[in-house]
């Protein structure tokens, strides 16, 4: 759903892109650094409680999955290795947000069931991603789910900045029950996306082993 306002977003971050290529700033360097402040944003602030600041710090960063993109689409420097470095990275980014969310309830949260539901989403994200890697491997797609990576992200990172920005505004602490509850929705959207990609997979595999045994015989 968000990826349509992807192009709008890569022209409002352009010229920072422009910018970087003049100073001689590769693309993989930026996915590097972006990747970096996504984690630092997750992993530093978010297991001290400082929700609100560790989601503007992961915002200031995010944009630069975009930002890479441009710049090496500008500069004729798309290559196989970068959508590999962009792809793992990403993962990483990831896998910081919901660990962070995790490493929060462990701590100052103190609710191991939060915590469990955190880790549980950062797990089916690895899995939606490698069930699609894993397909176009085989040369069969997987591109299906009722959500994008974009979605699941942005939906996670501005209800916890909302319900942080609440809280320390002196909303109470009630409000921060929408991050567990954005959560489980996360976790089944992932779940349910797994899913879907398996039976897409199965019907796309016994089509071509079908195709295979008829040709032997």
């Amino acid at each position: 759903m968000l990826e349509r306002f992807r192009q709008f977003w890569t022209n409002v971050w352009a010229p920072f892109g422009d910018l970087f290529l003049r100073w001689g700033i590769s693309p993989n360097t930026v996915t590097f650094v972006g990747t970096v402040g996504v984690c630092a944003g997750a992993l530093v602030f978010f297991p001290q409680g400082k929700l609100l600041v560790g989601v503007l710090v992961i915002t200031a960063f995010v944009f630069s999955d975009m930002i890479d993109g441009y710049m090496a689409r500008k500069s004729g420097k798309v290559t196989t290795f970068g959508a590999f470095w962009d792809s793992t990275l990403d993962r990483i980014g990831d896998a910081a947000i919901f660990g962070g969310l995790a490493m929060y309830y462990v701590g100052p949260g103190n609710n191991n069931w939060y915590a469990a539901l955190a880790i549980y989403c950062l797990s089916m994200g690895s899995v939606t991603s490698y069930a699609r890697a894993r397909a176009e491997s085989l040369n069969m797609q997987a591109k299906v789910g009722i959500a994008e990576r974009a979605d699941r992200l942005v939906f996670t990172l501005v209800t916890t900045g909302l319900a942080a920005l609440i809280d320390d505004l002196g909303g109470g602490d009630n409000w921060l029950v929408a991050i567990p509850i954005v959560l489980g929705l996360m976790a089944l959207a992932n779940t349910i996306t797994v899913i879907q990609r398996v039976q897409v997979v199965h019907q796309q595999a016994l089509a071509i082993d079908a195709a295979r045994e008829a040709a032997e015989n």
